[in-house]
């Protein structure tokens, strides 16, 4: 395989012009796609309309090789592609960028002063301006809609106030001993241990003043932990209260998934009230009409059930009784806004391999499709259209705008010259007849280059979750690209269990990992293999993580004769044991529809260990330490079976990386790691 210098793809570009900005030029042309030109895209995000509709604040994050680190900017575009600059050039991080209502001033967090503060730079550029300097880090920010007060988060010991944290965390600094007494779950979380310390909502004035806890005696995280971010709080629109979502279920947290929202005055002396007590499922992201009379929000109806559809919800504001919207359209809602004339709800969804841009009539809760292929992110009204961001597997993210009944257009190219730099593989979507004859759906990639008189080695891809997808969208630790620039086909099949094709499919795979989606898998590889003659079928490798891991792990004992060889990245060898170590309990309590004491059964009918006597495909695993979810025994022992049984393998350990690999110079040596195992063994 070509190598090619991440440092000269990270720092010079092909010439050309992106939203009227030149790009100097690059001295490597034309080359297949690899990991540094993965690495090298600049990734959009956090996109925010200005208030009168004519400029879209968005966050660029750039890898920092040297560093081994990516680094965030803010950016300004206009909603017609002009005017492209960079707002933020500070080395440390800039992000979380919000606009004032005025639409003068943006407010941000920065590292720039050694601890992550709010800051604030004029529209027009000039130099920032520290606006807090709380002695604990600020985690979200969101600005009043009236102006004058912030809302942002920080990490405290429940009923104890910022000076008390920060002198607790000094005491035991200091102490000798490092020993931690817990009284209940969760111990540690995704990859932090626990300390005791919740992410609270406070209010900040912007003018200076007294930071106030507004949930000072909850033993629960706002925002949701690990992945919730600012959209989980909201403030009322005349800025006199907040909304937010929160778990507050005490010793059951662990094997709960009861968020609820709440609300609270900012300059009361009132406790939260909890607005969704009734509902025992997951209920999140408060969005208010633009008149403040009605608030939007997503709930779930099953308990301890994480992947059930997210329905929206409309609740009269104050006082009134809620409705759920969209009860008859069977898809599961990601993120959504309102239009400015409150009749229609933009909103996402997955959608058949693709993540789609809808508008739901409120009245109705009739969705009409904005935007079908492709992945759509950020979006917003802006002016008599909408602004939003899509990357797919051959694009990362780019800003966009649409009008109704108009086409799209680019706003933004930010990654226009590297996209032409490296070639990629063209992509198709097909369907074959999957478990009981169903309609199941899969990607394939050809190799860069193609040319269909010859035959390609495949590389097999199996998406974790199981509750998740492959679908099209560029990702940044499992892109297709990568194996298609390196001579390979890529196969990528949306089993059951994966979420776009109806709540049905997607709760089907419950207490049943090993059967339908394994059959899906079969049949569709010898779909694609049909279909497309140049796939070369006695040249294949397996390769997948979390779920894609444990399936690999499966497939080692109940398809131990198909493969020349297989690639596991944090999966589990021992779904019985993997229970008492992991930490959300709902997930496996779910899927495998009880506890290992009360339904045994549910954790062996389907554990790879049982089949290990079958193992001998040759085996690469990977694990990071640094994964409370998937623990590194489970890696560590998968290895021990390999090495035990004599089966050709070798274990590619991160002291220092967690479910994921997120450090750039880990993620190079993962993806020659793994590249070079599959041309060891299928190439």
């Amino acid at each position: 395989m070509r190598r090619f210098s991440f440092a000269l793809l990270a720092v010079s570009f092909l010439a050309t012009v992106a939203a009227g900005i030149p790009y100097p030029a690059a001295k490597e042309e034309n080359h297949p796609f690899s990991v540094h030109d993965m690495l090298a895209m600049d990734r959009i995000s956090d996109s925010q309309v200005s208030p009168d509709g004519k400029w879209v604040l968005f966050t660029v994050r750039e890898t920092d090789l040297e560093a081994n680190r990516g680094r965030t900017d803010l950016w300004l575009v206009g909603t017609d592609g002009k005017g492209l600059r960079r707002l933020t050039s500070h080395p440390a991080a800039d992000f979380n960028g919000r606009w004032s209502p005025c639409g003068k001033r943006i407010f941000f967090l920065s590292t720039r002063s050694g601890s992550s503060q709010v800051w604030r730079i004029h529209v027009d550029g000039g130099e920032a301006e520290q606006v807090t300097k709380l002695p604990l880090d600020v985690g979200n920010l969101i600005v009043s809609p009236a102006g004058g007060k912030l809302g942002v988060t920080m990490e405290v010991f429940p009923g104890q106030t910022i000076e008390a944290t920060v002198a607790k965390l000094e005491a035991i600094e200091k102490r000798k001993a490092t020993g931690r007494l817990y009284e209940q779950l969760f111990v540690r979380h995704w990859d932090t241990w626990s300390d005791g310390r919740r992410s609270h909502v406070f209010i900040v004035p912007v003018a200076g003043g007294e930071a106030k806890d507004l949930m000072p005696d909850m033993d629960a995280d706002t925002p949701s932990k690990p992945f919730g971010g600012p959209e989980e709080i909201a403030f009322t629109r005349d800025g006199k209260g907040i909304v937010f979502t929160a778990k507050d279920a005490g010793r059951e947290e662990a094997w709960s998934t009861d968020f609820d929202l709440y609300y609270v005055p900012v300059d009361g002396p009132a406790a939260p009230r909890c607005l969704t007590e009734a509902n025992q499922a997951w209920d999140t992201t408060p969005v208010f009409s633009p008149d403040g009379k009605t608030l939007a929000y997503l709930a779930m109806a099953c308990p301890r059930y994480e992947a059930d559809r997210f329905r929206l919800v409309l609740k009269p504001w104050p006082e009134g009784k809620e409705r759920v919207l969209t009860e008859a359209w069977d898809y599961s809602v990601g993120s959504f806004c309102w239009l400015p004339d409150g009749t229609k709800i933009l909103a996402t969804a997955p959608n058949k391999g693709q993540n789609s841009l809808f508008a739901v009539d409120v009245q109705t809760g009739k969705a009409e499709t904005i935007v079908e292929q492709g992945t759509v992110g950020g979006f917003a009204p802006a002016g008599a259209g909408i602004v939003f961001e899509r990357n797919n597997l051959k694009s990362p993210a780019e800003i966009y705008f649409i009008e109704p009944g108009g086409g799209e257009k680019p706003v933004t190219g930010i990654n226009r010259a590297r996209i032409a730099a490296a070639r990629q593989g063209d992509t198709e979507q097909f369907t074959f007849k999957g478990w009981n004859n169903e309609t199941v759906y899969c990607y394939i990639v050809k190799p860069v280059d193609f040319d269909p008189a010859k035959k390609y080695p495949v590389a097999f891809l199996i998406h974790g979750g199981p509750q998740g997808s492959f679908g099209n969208n560029f990702h940044y630790r499992w892109n297709p690209q990568a194996y298609a620039g390196a001579g390979y086909a890529v196969v990528m099949v949306d089993f059951h269990g994966s979420t776009g094709y109806g709540q049905a499919f997607c709760d089907s795979i419950r207490g049943d990992w090993g059967g339908k989606p394994l059959e899906d898998l079969k049949k569709g590889l010898a779909a694609s293999l049909a279909r497309y003659p140049w796939m070369d079928g006695t040249r294949v490798g397996a390769l997948g993580a979390s779920f894609g891991g444990y399936m690999i792990n499966w497939i080692a004992g109940n398809w131990p004769d198909r493969f020349k060889c297989l690639i596991v990245h944090d999966g589990n060898i021992d779904e019985r044991a993997a229970y008492f170590e992991t930490e959300e309990l709902w997930f496996p309590e779910w899927d495998h529809m009880g506890t290992p004491w009360d339904n045994p059964q549910g954790y062996e009918k389907h554990n790879p260990v049982n089949f290990i006597k079958n193992w001998k495909t040759p085996t690469l695993v990977i694990h990071g330490a640094q994964d409370f979810r998937v623990v590194e025994t489970q890696g560590l022992g998968t290895f021990n079976v390999l090495q035990r049984r004599g089966v050709p393998s070798k274990l590619l350990y991160f002291p220092d990386e967690n479910h994921w690999v997120l450090k750039p110079a880990n993620s190079i040596l993962w993806h020659e790691t793994v590249i070079g195992w599959l041309d060891e063994w299928v190439k």
